[in-house]
């Protein structure tokens, strides 16, 4: 750390001198420009930036399946606009796996083909993208996966399970989207400013829809069982839609909290969320004991329902602990 005494000049204009080191190393130089960005009691301090795509490029010789779809993932979620997958020859089980990965991300599409390259693009404006509205839509799916999964295993209807799996891709895409964003604000006090959400903010969205995805996982956990049980015992459906209900519950006012202006009504929502994970764990234990009567097999497939629904519930207890410390006091 280096410090520098601030001067006046001219009797109105503050001025302070920059370390000759980072000037040196970051191309600043007399006549340059510099950008400044407030940050509370902060200013933040770096060379004029131009606005232009991100170009990066990998080599994928070798690399398949899901490898070659996390590495554009990868390279997407890194803040590339513009990526080149180079290889000796793109193979055509590549390019397929090129295609599927594209698929999975929002706004990204193929932008030119060769026998050594592929180049996707990402279309969208960065500066257009809000983190809040992608972890709200988040919230809005897996809520109505978590209901519908249940309804399908109490229903007993595989067009409901079908549909909620085929929905996990959509929270796939938010999830990445989120993970962008947040490291783009990691990167740049621009990204920040264009955001219009602090650092800190970003964090505890980019914490809370890392849970979301997760509770997604598990409704799709459950469609995939719904599919090989028929019809259940009516007070194992009941105990099964009632541990649903309180973990829903946990769910909304953990949500609710993260998103409330209020600091009272935030750390309200939030005590009152993980006071009731407490009495899930309870009912758990319940229906577990009434799932001992069961066939062995019906009982082992409902017990890891139930674990799923207590888990979504411990999930929704994580962002009720991320909306209080987002509505603590600040230092």
């Amino acid at each position: 750390m280096e410090t520098r005494k601030v001067q006046m000049t001219g009797g109105s204009t503050y001025t302070v001198s920059l370390p000759k080191t980072w000037a040196t190393d970051n191309d600043v130089s007399s006549g340059t420009t510099v950008e400044f960005y407030p940050e509370g009691d902060e200013l933040l301090l770096t060379p004029e930036q131009e606005t232009r795509r991100q170009e990066g490029s990998i080599d994928v010789s070798g690399l398949e399946d899901e490898q070659l779809m996390r590495a554009v993932m990868t390279m997407y979620v890194s803040g590339f606009d513009i990526i080149t997958l180079e290889a000796g020859r793109i193979t055509t089980d590549q390019r397929s796996a090129i295609r599927d990965a594209t698929q999975r991300l929002v706004g990204v599409e193929v932008l030119q083909e060769t026998s050594d390259s592929v180049v996707i693009q990402d279309l969208l404006d960065s500066a257009e993208l809000s983190i809040v509205n992608a972890v709200t839509r988040m919230r809005l799916i897996a809520q109505s996966m978590l209901e519908d999964a249940v309804r399908a295993l109490v229903e007993n209807d595989d067009d409901i399970a079908h549909d909620v799996i085929e929905r996990d891709d959509d929270v796939d895409r938010l999830w990445l989207v989120v993970s962008r964003i947040f490291r783009a604000t990691l990167r740049s006090p621009r990204a920040v400013e264009e955001l219009g959400v602090s650092r800190e903010d970003c964090f505890d969205f980019h914490s809370s829809a890392r849970q979301l995805e997760r509770i997604a996982d598990h409704a799709v956990k459950i469609s995939d069982i719904a599919l090989k049980l028929g019809d259940l015992p009516a007070d194992v459906a009941d105990a099964i839609n009632g541990l649903h209900a309180e973990a829903g519950s946990v769910f909304e006012q953990s949500m609710d909290a993260l998103f409330a202006e209020d600091a009272d009504e935030a750390n309200q929502l939030g005590h009152d969320a993980l006071a009731a994970v407490v009495d899930i764990d309870e009912h758990t234990r319940r229906i577990d004991d009434k799932l001992r009567d069961l066939e062995p097999a019906q009982a082992q497939s409902l017990g890891l329902i139930v674990d799923s629904l207590s888990r979504s519930a411990d999930y929704g207890g994580n962002i009720a602990e991320t909306a209080l410390q987002k509505a603590a006091p600040r230092p």
